[in-house]
């Protein structure tokens, strides 16, 4: 069994059977992270680029790390010094990239449905990596891979994921994978940062931590956009911090062998105190290590043995 879909655009589209694969064949591709030199033939001859319209740091070197490991060529384009800021459109720019006879484009855009529409005018295969404020999928499974690697399981966790949910495309992949292999999942965050049309999901909505922290065994916390700072959202960082902060006694209100996530970076002291973000609970740098064997194995599927 392969992928249905020649792109990975987002959670939403993908099967539970569809997840489960991805994760079986990072569990495979971890190994080879593990071995003296990491690097195989798989992608040999394949064209990796990596397009960002936005800063990244993470994701991006996640991604090249996962291509040359496989030993596909990368290509990493700087939008500010590229056609792009001559007025390019982002059309223009798929026909540019399909000439050169790329293989994957991996895009992360500011407006949501960038990904879908390059997807649409290219053969090649696009993942998402971030649209404004719909979904980044490949953080999701790397989510899903550290939670089932340290629970054994994902049906019946009992998941909080808790801060800017209105703004956050990692909350909203997660909560498609969360929900889909039959995870209890929680939602919390600032009335102001908590859209209520989620609901529809299957998610329960509280605004107070404590609520969404009683007996969750695993809880991400999500980056609090400083930006939004500047719309009215919030108080004050340190009205955020003082009722939504995760300190060491209010994850004590969770299961006691809890896991702690969070996409990075991290704001200390505003979504969590120093003590948490480098307490034993803490999976954030292993998040890291798995991305990558997370990125390998959509590669492989979407252009190795099982691509093809």
């Amino acid at each position: 069994m392969g992928l249905v879909h020649k792109d990975l655009l987002g959670l939403e589209e993908l099967s539970k059977e569809e997840i489960g694969l991805i994760l079986d064949t990072a569990e495979a591709m971890k190994e080879i992270l593990g071995r003296d030199i990491k690097k195989v033939p798989t992608l040999r001859g394949r064209l990796v680029v990596n397009l960002f319209y936005e800063p990244s740091t993470r994701t991006r070197t996640s991604f090249e790390l996962a291509a040359k490991y496989m030993g596909a060529d990368v290509v990493n384009i700087a939008v500010a010094t590229s056609s792009v800021v001559k007025g390019e459109s982002l059309v223009d720019t798929a026909a540019t990239l399909a000439a050169m006879g790329l293989d994957v484009l991996v895009v992360r855009h500011r407006a949501a449905g960038a990904p879908h529409l390059l997807a649409r005018h290219l053969k090649a295969s696009v993942i998402n990596a971030g649209d404004g404020c719909h979904e980044h999928p490949s953080q999701a499974l790397l989510d899903l891979y550290t939670i089932r690697a340290r629970k054994g399981r994902l049906e019946g966790l009992k998941v909080a994921i808790i801060g800017d949910i209105l703004h956050s495309r990692v909350a909203r992949s997660d909560l498609w994978g969360l929900t889909k292999m039959g995870a209890e999942v929680r939602l919390c965050g600032p009335p102001t940062l908590l859209p209520q049309e989620l609901a529809r999901t299957g998610a329960k909505l509280v605004w107070q931590v404590e609520e969404a922290l009683a007996g969750a065994e695993v809880v991400i916390a999500l980056r609090l956009q400083l930006e939004r700072q500047e719309q009215g959202l919030l108080p004050s960082l340190r009205e955020y911090s003082r009722l939504w902060g995760l300190t060491t006694e209010r994850l004590a209100l969770a299961a006691p062998d809890v896991l702690l996530m969070h996409p990075g970076p991290v704001n200390r002291g505003v979504e969590l105190d120093a003590t948490v973000a480098d307490g034993p609970w803490s999976a954030i740098n292993e998040q890291v290590t798995n991305g990558v064997a997370v990125r390998m194995a959509l590669l492989y599927l979407l252009l190795g043995e099982a691509g093809k």
